[in-house]
């Protein structure tokens, strides 16, 4: 299963909510339910995200330019 970026994102954006709200329980887009136990939880579960986010940003090279000289 791949998520797509905009999917990482809002997941991101309600794990923030939920730890700024001080609410341990949300229910995600696929009707799962996930507690966490503590606010230690929460902060790796956005640091995780970031993560996953971070390596969409992380994108290869599209063209690869030589510059040669003879070293005249």
């Amino acid at each position: 299963m791949t998520i797509s970026l905009a999917q990482l994102h809002v997941y991101r954006e309600k794990l923030i909510e939920a730890r700024m709200g001080s609410v341990r329980e949300f229910e995600d887009q696929n009707g799962e339910r996930v507690v966490y136990r503590s606010d230690a939880e929460i902060a790796q579960a956005i640091i995780a995200v970031n993560r996953e986010i971070q390596s969409f940003d992380r994108r290869s090279p599209t063209a690869i330019i030589f510059r040669t000289s003879k070293g005249l």
